[in-house]
């Protein structure tokens, strides 16, 4: 081989290194840009999901909202006090933020608190497709540490507002099932990032849409019921 041939190799291979190496200096690292690694956490704040309150794409999830009572074992029967038939007294919860197992303060852009109180177990409603809604409550201020027991009715002085779509008289309505099997009864708790300033005729659906993409952390608790 010539030197002409040598030196024409040479350049070929150098100008195929070059461009390798321009290629991988321009290509992103995985998840960052473009496709996301497998694996990688996707964008958004994980809405409706506990502890949703955290950081955009690849950020650290929030505190997750914990909610206990003392008055049943979640899950277990609810005690004759809170049911319809008995004294009919909307029970105490307390609200926590945990991050993991540790306490932690809760989310800045926290602004409020709702409860939907729900029978899973009756037929749904013909029209709207809904379960029995029981109770709800919005506007709950975001510095509540809970809510006491025996709720009065309608709105509260702390500008809580309580629906009157269910019995038609703004307060909590405690389970009725007949006998039969259990019924389950969830209270479900939304911590928003807004007020929901929803009148106290406003519809379950109503609220549900105002809360969409508002809710930084949800919790559940559950009862079951029947005479």
């Amino acid at each position: 081989m010539n030197s002409k041939r040598i030196m024409m190799v040479v350049a070929i291979l150098v100008t195929v290194a070059l461009a390798t190496a321009l290629a991988m200096a321009q290509a992103p690292a995985a998840g960052q840009g473009g496709a996301p690694a497998a694996g990688a956490p996707g964008g958004g704040r994980g809405q409706g999901a506990p502890g949703g309150g955290g950081g955009g794409r690849g950020g650290p999830r929030g505190p997750a909202l914990t909610v206990t009572t003392a008055a049943w074992p979640d899950g277990d029967v609810i005690p004759a006090k809170y049911v319809n038939a008995g004294e009919k007294k909307s029970p105490a919860f307390d609200f926590k933020w945990m991050m993991g197992t540790a306490d932690a303060a809760a989310p800045a852009t926290l602004q409020s608190f709702a409860i939907v109180f729900h029978d899973i177990e009756n037929a749904p409603n013909a029209t709207t497709g809904e379960d029995t809604l029981h109770w709800m409550i919005w506007d709950i201020p975001g510095t509540a540490k809970g809510i006491p027991e025996g709720l009065p009715m309608g709105d509260l002085p702390d500008g809580s507002k309580q629906c009157a779509c269910n019995i038609g008289r703004g307060a909590y309505f405690g389970p009725g099932a007949g006998p039969g099997p259990y019924h389950h009864y969830v209270f479900e708790f939304y911590a928003l990032d807004i007020k929901l300033d929803l009148p106290s005729t406003a519809t379950r659906a109503a609220a549900m849409t105002a809360m969409n993409g508002h809710v930084i952390g949800k919790a559940a608790y559950v009862g079951r019921y029947h005479q």
